[in-house]
């Protein structure tokens, strides 16, 4: 099998670490590495594959120096903004897990198990985007219900992890518990959320917008219009929870039809889409939870059942690991898909 140059921008944050493992696990093609981060970085080695690789500068010639075929970017949008031209003028393909390429037209935004087919406009722009953590794991499901019965409206609440903000998210979460412990959490200062996370609930990831919804939320409703291919009517309420990693959906769809659901066909829809497990036995406990989700690279959905009220609307609950399936495996799984593709022309 062919081999390719892949670089990594961000290789020492949360997702750029998940990245080198998923690489690893799912056997990629890689020739060489290069493992790209800050000045401050340099210096440091990644561990890939039983070598060591050492971290070099982000500059603008760096891809052309190494002759970078595929160019992972998850260090921020600023940083996507302004090098992702030179990986691309390099000749390299740009797979992006930032919010800065996602909504523009000429950017495909891909859900490999959902719209692989938009890959092949990577050409116009050089960039493929990986879509939002929660996006990912919900558009997942929806696909499978909307070839079942069209999809009108989906309502959901997210329930989400501090891992979400990085590895600053996951460190205040531990800080905080820690001065629980010892008596002294009132002296905690809350840096990476606008509220002390440990033993609470705080309803708003990312800034308020004009809607009156926060940027998370948009994300959610406007990412899964362009993945999906249809402009169904979508409202999000984004929650970050005390939880260290992998983010969960409430999630309510309403169907175009005035149709009864058949709930076995929906779940067995759900159950046979590809990298989704269905858990659910509600009698005995048994549903999707972070701590099943965590490490893995599917997402799970329970707790799925017909509305009280209305015999088209479905509800579920869905769980996913979201620096994994939300970030890196997805990131990887497109440039599986891109390699497959780019040897079938």
């Amino acid at each position: 099998m062919k081999k390719y140059n892949v670089a990594v921008v961000g290789a020492t944050g949360a997702v750029g670490e998940e990245l080198f493992r998923i690489l690893e696990e799912m056997n990629f093609p890689v020739g060489n590495l290069l493992p790209l981060a800050s000045a401050r970085s340099v210096g440091t080695n990644i561990e890939f594959a039983g070598k060591e690789y050492p971290v070099y500068e982000l500059t603008t010639t760096v891809f052309e120096e190494h002759e970078v075929d595929i160019a992972f970017f998850s260090a921020g949008g600023s940083i996507s903004a302004e090098f992702a031209k030179y990986a691309v003028e390099s000749g390299a393909v740009v797979i992006d897990n930032t919010s800065h390429f996602r909504m523009m037209p000429e950017v495909p935004l891909v859900v490999p198990e959902v719209n692989p087919e938009d890959i092949a406009l990577w050409r116009e722009s050089g960039v493929i985007a990986n879509p939002n953590c929660s996006t990912i794991q919900m558009v997942q499901v929806l696909k499978a219900l909307d070839s079942v019965y069209p999809i009108k409206r989906v309502d959901v609440s997210t329930y989400q992890a501090t891992s979400g903000a990085g590895k600053k998210g996951m460190e205040e979460l531990v800080m905080q518990m820690q001065d629980f412990f010892a008596f002294k959490l009132d002296e905690s200062e809350a840096k990476a959320f606008p509220h002390q996370i440990a033993l609470n609930v705080i309803p708003q990831v990312d800034k308020a917008m004009p809607s009156g919804f926060t940027k998370e939320e948009e994300k959610m409703v406007y990412e899964t219009q362009k993945i999906m291919h249809k402009p169904m009517k979508i409202a999000a309420t984004c929650v970050r929870v005390p939880v260290l990693r992998s983010h969960s959906e409430s999630v309510t769809v309403t169907f175009e039809h005035d149709i009864d659901v058949d709930v076995d066909l929906c779940r067995d829809a759900i159950a046979n889409f590809e990298n989704v497990t269905v858990i659910d036995d509600l009698a005995n406990s048994k549903y999707p939870m972070p701590i099943i989700a965590t490490d893995t690279d599917l997402t799970y959905v329970g707790r799925i059942r017909k509305d009280i009220y209305d015999q088209n609307v479905l509800h579920f609950f869905n769980v996913a690991d979201q620096v994994r399936v939300g970030a890196a495996t997805n990131a990887v799984r497109i440039g599986l898909k891109w390699i497959a593709m780019e040897g079938d022309e």
